[in-house]
């Protein structure tokens, strides 16, 4: 059967429903940032390594990646809230396993079950298409994104006490518990999804399996690139892998009859001109994410300020509280005067503040106000694109597009924070405890330069939220 075969239509939704999936977003967000701040903490009391710290930082973005754009196919086939539901029992584990983790192995397999949460936001922008109309939905969307956002802040800044006051076990469970009792909420609200064509139901496992590869091998060439002096010979094969990998993927797809991500798609403006944004933006973005905290742990008889865990936590507070603003403000924005509006304000914003840290840094103001700056300037532009991206395709089609951009997302944060990581390295003198405080305005001018380079690509955008 071609045809779309409904036997009714969709049910509009109200506030409930959306509070239900901004609840969600929330606390996937929170679950997903724990690590970062704690990471010392998880190296002191389970004996890691260096590298296996370095393991323990990417592995969720891995996963990640390769279950985003997969659950947003899936939601486009079987329906949003189906695939939800059973997307969160898997991070409901996850939660569970990191909680009780003994060591490393086992918190390894937790944040490989963990990953599975990016997929979440997709599946929630389908079940905002289907049930609200047109404008509604770009406003619900920029709310869900912005509480996404505001979760990982909050867990950023709630993982370090938690973890000192009552252990790295509550780190974990405190967020799980949230997420399962968000989805309960989301079964209960949300309406149940309409029905989908009986053609759809079919899985290509060779076309999933070789997504699947390439986006982990993509992940895994991003994370060895900053060593690649030292282990040339597995980059080069590793980066082999991936172009065999990835011509193959793009074959299967051209012959497929419904393909899981049609080639076509990504060569639309409106799709492939939000990727490129989107990563622009987000490299940029998480060059100050990363060196923010080390600035402000830097002794104060250098140049730094030699701040706490908590201290640090309490400076990136009024950034949290600015990005969880940026996503509704985002959406309205773009109803009302068009995402390239909002996409170009958000990136002069993000510019300004990145040339002003670099010039400016010596008190804890400047920092401050940087991070509001960029956490807002980013926030505006993310959820512009996404929401642009998610109303500029078929229904049908809205979770693989949107997977694509925040796939992109996680790919643009990666590489970011392995060149900051790099340029710290690189400028820390042998035997010194801190880099060299130029090494932090070198990073802060490249993010500048970066981003300023995605306003070549957002003035070919339309001025209206469709191409």
């Amino acid at each position: 059967m071609s045809a779309t075969t409904t036997l009714a239509p969709p049910a509009r939704i109200g506030k409930a429903p959306v509070g239900a999936l901004g609840m969600l977003a929330v606390a996937t967000g929170a679950l997903e940032s724990v690590v970062t701040p704690t990471l010392p903490l998880l190296q002191r009391d389970l004996g890691m390594s260096p590298a296996e710290g370095a393991l323990l930082s990417i592995v969720l973005l891995v996963t990640g990646a390769l279950v985003t754009p997969v659950a947003g196919r899936f939601g486009d086939r079987y329906g949003g809230k189906r695939v939800l539901i059973r997307l969160m029992a898997v991070v409901s584990t996850g939660g569970l396993v990191s909680s009780l983790a003994p060591n490393l192995p086992v918190l390894l397999l937790g944040q490989v079950l963990q990953g599975a949460m990016v997929g979440a936001l997709p599946l929630s922008f389908i079940l905002v298409r289907e049930h609200l109309p047109a404008g509604e939905s770009k406003v619900a969307i920029g709310v869900v994104s912005g509480l996404f956002v505001a979760g990982g802040m909050a867990g950023t800044l709630s993982a370090g006490p938690v973890a000192e006051g009552l252990s790295r076990h509550w780190m974990f469970a405190l967020p799980t518990l949230a997420v399962a009792v968000a989805t309960v909420l989301v079964t209960m609200l949300m309406p149940e999804d309409a029905s989908r064509r009986a053609d759809d139901s079919r899985v290509d496992w060779p076309e999933l399996l070789l997504l699947s590869g390439t986006l982990v091998t993509l992940m895994l060439v991003l994370a060895l690139a900053p060593d690649a002096g030292a282990q040339p010979l597995a980059l080069g094969v590793l980066v082999l892998v991936l172009t065999g990998l990835g011509t193959a993927w793009v074959r299967v797809e051209r012959r497929a009859a419904s393909p899981m991500v049609d080639p076509r798609m990504l060569a639309r403006p409106a799709v492939w001109k939000s990727c490129v944004l989107t990563f622009l933006i987000c490299a940029g973005t998480s060059v100050p994410v990363y060196l923010l905290p080390q600035l402000f742990a830097v002794s104060a008889d250098e140049y730094g300020f030699g701040a706490s865990a908590t201290e640090i936590g309490l400076y990136l507070l009024p950034g949290a509280v600015a990005a969880s603003l940026a996503g509704p403000i985002s959406g309205m924005g773009a109803r009302r005067h068009g995402s390239r509006a909002v996409v170009t304000v958000g990136i002069v914003l993000m510019v300004a503040a990145l040339v002003g840290l670099a010039v400016v840094h010596g008190e804890i103001w400047h920092l401050v106000l940087g991070k509001v700056l960029v956490a807002f300037a980013n926030g505006l532009c993310v959820t512009a694109m996404v929401t642009r991206t998610a109303t500029s395709v078929d229904r049908a089609d809205t979770g693989i597009a949107t997977s694509l951009v925040l796939v992109t997302r996680v790919l643009g944060f990666a590489v970011g924070v392995q060149v900051s990581g790099a340029i710290l390295t690189a400028g820390t003198p042998a035997g010194a405890d801190d880099p060299a405080e130029s090494a932090f305005v070198i990073g802060f001018a490249l993010a500048a330069v970066v981003t300023a380079l995605s306003l070549l690509v957002a003035r070919t955008m339309n001025k209206g939220a469709k191409e």
